[in-house]
């Protein structure tokens, strides 16, 4: 899997890719959560051998005085999906867990990050 040679091909870039995309479409995926325009979307994936497992890490970043935690977690969200469907047929028993907002800034409400 960390070569690209996994039967279906360079996983972590596509469940990156998967996760930028669902960023940008997050409209449309949940209802009556508005259109925004990111100037930011990234998705970063990592092997934690501690885990065992990765650490997905989405980055969404607008101008406008909404928030962007929803973008964020679709981003995430549809990352680890994206890898659970490429891994599925080297390990049926992965948990996906924990998706979380660990910090947001600006805003209405402000800078916060999670203790």
């Amino acid at each position: 899997m960390r070569g690209g040679t996994a039967p279906k091909g360079s996983v972590i870039a596509t469940a990156e890719l998967a996760g930028i995309m669902a960023a940008k479409r997050t409209a449309e995926l949940i209802p009556l959560c508005h259109p925004l325009p990111l100037t930011k979307a990234a998705v970063t994936i990592e092997a934690d051998d501690a885990l065992p497992g990765f650490r997905v890490t989405g980055e969404v970043r607008t101008v406008g005085v909404t928030g962007v935690e929803m973008e964020a977690l679709a981003a995430v969200s549809v990352a680890c999906l994206t890898l659970f469907d490429m891994l599925k047929a080297i390990d049926r028993t992965m948990e996906i867990g924990a998706v979380r907002v660990t910090s947001k800034e600006g805003g209405r409400s402000g800078s916060w990050s999670r203790p």
